[in-house]
């Protein structure tokens, strides 16, 4: 255990550390930008390893699975869970009752569900707009790789800003996965010119979060002014993919 605390603890100052030079090569502030260790399909005693190593946000993507973690682990304090996968209409619920921020909204409808839910647990959910800015298929999230279709995305979004108990709080993106990290630099420059569009659009909605970056390109994202990166394998290593949905 000494061992796995120790080599997550020198992975995870390695992460900040790239973050903290990537930021000041574009002049942005370094403590601006938060890094999300990505823990899904990790056992419960890496989890605690990454606690004890100093790491605070975790981010899981299947809700059941995180949030038996989350109840196994609730003595722990400083800690913030963050769903950043897909989430299922009917896992909804799941999410907001048990995470500080969803970074995966990604339809009207999900919206509308977790709103409801949130309402019910007396508080409102801070959430990312989820945008496949790559257009692939196979990612979830609101089609944006023509920024000619642009338009159509804005009913959506003034639907969603107007539910009473979400707070969007800015975008997520997943761009295609690249042999080298600069393949993703201009999906990362046209998330943030959505939200630039989208700040013009409706400049009395909070839109400082850029979620974008991965183990593969964190440090290219965080030049592109991400505020948010997810980095898992490259702090927590490699995982067990059987999980409970």
């Amino acid at each position: 255990m000494l061992n796995l605390v120790s080599s997550i603890r020198e992975n995870y100052q390695y992460a900040l550390d790239q973050i903290a030079s990537a930021a000041r090569k574009s002049s942005l502030d370094p403590e601006q930008v938060r890094l999300v260790v990505v823990t899904k399909s990790q056992p419960l005693e890496v989890i605690q390893a990454a606690i004890e190593a100093g790491v605070h946000i975790l981010g899981e993507n299947y809700p059941e699975e995180a949030v038996t973690k989350i109840e196994a682990l609730a003595g722990q304090t400083g800690v913030e869970w963050h769903m950043i996968g897909h989430v299922q209409s009917r896992k909804a619920r799941l999410v907001a009752d048990h995470f500080a921020l969803l970074h995966s909204l990604d339809s009207l409808k999900l919206a509308k569900r977790l709103d409801r839910f949130a309402a019910e647990a007396g508080h409102v959910l801070p959430v990312l707009l989820q945008f496949n800015v790559g257009g692939e298929a196979s990612k979830a999230g609101w089609e944006a790789s023509d920024e000619s279709h642009w338009d159509a995305l804005l009913p959506d979004v003034s639907s969603i800003l107007d539910l009473p108990n979400l707070r969007v709080q800015g975008l997520m993106t997943m761009p295609p996965l690249g042999t080298d990290p600069e393949d993703s630099r201009r999906y990362f420059q046209r998330l943030r010119q959505l939200r630039d569009r989208f700040t013009s659009q409706f400049p009395q909605a909070d839109w400082h979060e850029l979620s974008m970056g991965t183990s593969a390109d964190y440090p290219v994202a965080v030049e592109e002014g991400a505020t948010l990166v997810r980095v898992g394998t490259a702090i927590v290593g490699g995982r067990n993919y059987s999980h409970p949905g």
